[in-house]
């Protein structure tokens, strides 16, 4: 597909996201960020994902769908991977700080490149692992794209958690998952998310930690 098919596909996308106002200098970043992604994959093996096309669904609008429920100045993405979805909601949100937390050396490489390059000023990449993560400053978002369980997720952000949100995007409803939470979690609610272009179930769930 070329760059202007790449283009006018985000552009469908993003006008299909209910709350997304996001400009044409935003989602020229947000192409800059796939291309970057699908150059580096060829070598580093960042994402299953190999088609710059289907990367707009599955990567871009997949991450912006969940924007309704952004708000703060500081949001961890924890187990970020190549990015996602911290990078598209550091340039729709150029206000918020967004820490891109992966344990991968090659990942934060990757990361520390993208935030060079698209002059991400409010994107910090860490290496670390979540549980063993120590900031200087409290969140007011966590949220993760592909952590194995909501109650791993939880159980690695405890220490962080405080008052802020815990944000687990999921696939299909995550049934057995919610009914195994400990106690000390609570859940908030269960949204239906829709992305543009993926014809697949995508599910956020908002949890707090109980002190």
């Amino acid at each position: 597909m070329s760059a202007t098919s790449l283009a006018t596909a985000l552009r469908a996308g993003v006008a299909q996201l209910p709350g997304a106002d996001i400009g044409a200098g935003q989602q020229a970043k947000l192409l800059a960020y796939i291309d970057l992604l699908a150059r580096w994959n060829r070598s580093y093996n960042l994402t299953a994902i190999r088609d710059p096309a289907e990367m707009i669904s599955r990567h871009l609008l997949d991450s912006l769908s969940v924007l309704p429920w952004i708000s703060g100045l500081r949001l961890l993405d924890a187990g970020t991977g190549a990015g996602l979805p911290g990078v598209p909601l550091a340039i729709t949100r150029p206000h918020m700080r967004i820490i891109l937390l992966d344990s991968t050396g090659k990942k934060v490489r990757f990361l520390n490149h993208v935030a060079r390059e698209l002059q991400l000023e409010n994107v910090s990449p860490v290496q670390e692992r979540l549980e063993s993560y120590r900031p200087e400053a409290a969140f007011d978002v966590i949220i993760s794209r592909a952590f194995a369980t909501l109650t791993a997720f939880a159980g690695a952000a405890r220490h962080l958690a405080g008052t802020a949100r815990l944000l687990a995007m999921k696939g299909r409803y995550p049934a057995d998952e919610l009914d195994t939470l400990p106690d000390w979690v609570r859940v908030e609610s269960v949204e239906k998310l829709g992305v543009p272009g993926l014809q697949e179930d995508r599910h956020l769930v908002i949890m707090s930690v109980i002190p």
